[in-house]
């Protein structure tokens, strides 16, 4: 099969997170499933609409991807709209992995902007089976509503049952929030971590990323060991159009996982 040709999967389930989220589980129509590394993405097809990058958030336990879906432009707004047994294109997996082996007997911080919290979800739950391999596991997460946070139960797990510190905190709270205001290096402070033996994995919007990942490094925690998911205006996934070039980089096949020690500079540069 040519490269740019998607092969259909259909929409095995869909469920609803926020108003304008969904958490798609895709199962392909002819075949097993691709195996998948956390941090990787697949091109998603709308038939007749186009395609988008959607990261993968998940294996399903029936098999195939879970990804979950923002409606923010046609593509994305045709993909949410897609019920049970409809079929789609998909492209992939695509892309480089978050390390989280590299991670083992160090204190961890996880820091997730958004839906940046999706691409960072089966990290999360690698930590999670796998607690005692690591030192102490923080996940701090910026939203702007209190009703655009998604995985609310998984939160709930990740704290309760497997002993993560769990901080949210919300640009805009409403009437009914108690927990923190503000942007998300704020959590930085609530939660405890031995800079110089902690490796982080930040996905999030680029000006959260870049002030999470400063701040980590001014802490003492060494660029390296700080890795971001940018996955920026990528459009084929396989390095052809050019439209995901970072610098030197393109984004699609060097990325999106990229550790900020490579990816500083040139994230600096505003529209390179």
């Amino acid at each position: 099969m040519h490269p740019m040709t998607p092969a259909p999967y259909r929409v095995s389930s869909r469920r609803v997170d926020r108003a304008d989220t969904v958490t798609l589980t895709l199962r392909p129509m002819g075949g097993p499933c691709p195996p998948f590394r956390p941090g990787q993405f697949t091109m998603i097809y709308a038939p007749g609409v186009g395609e988008i990058p959607v990261s993968i958030s998940g294996r399903a336990r029936a098999g195939g991807y879970a990804q979950t879906i923002r409606a923010v432009g046609a593509v994305s707004r045709a993909l949410c709209q897609t019920r049970r047994g409809d079929v789609v294109g998909v492209r992939g997996p695509y892309g480089t992995a978050w390390d989280v082996q590299a991670a083992a007997g160090l204190d961890v911080v996880v820091a997730a902007g958004g839906l940046g919290l999706a691409a960072l979800r089966p990290v999360i739950r690698e930590l999670a089976a796998h607690g005692s391999r690591y030192g102490r596991i923080s996940l701090i997460v910026g939203t702007r509503t209190p009703a655009t946070l998604i995985y609310h139960r998984e939160l709930a797990r990740w704290r309760d049952v497997h002993g993560i510190d769990v901080q949210v905190t919300v640009d805009h709270p409403d009437h009914a929030w108690k927990g923190p205001v503000g942007l998300v290096t704020r959590l930085l402070d609530r939660i405890v971590f031995e800079p110089r033996r902690t490796f982080a994995f930040v996905c999030g919007p680029e000006a959260m990323m870049r002030a999470v990942a400063d701040d980590l490094v001014r802490r003492g925690v060494a660029a390296g060991r700080v890795l971001l998911s940018v996955e920026r205006n990528m459009k084929c996934g396989v390095g052809r159009c050019g439209h995901c070039q970072l610098g030197p980089l393109f984004t699609c096949l060097d990325g999106p996982v990229l550790s900020y020690a490579r990816a500083a500079g040139l994230l600096a540069v505003p529209e390179l």
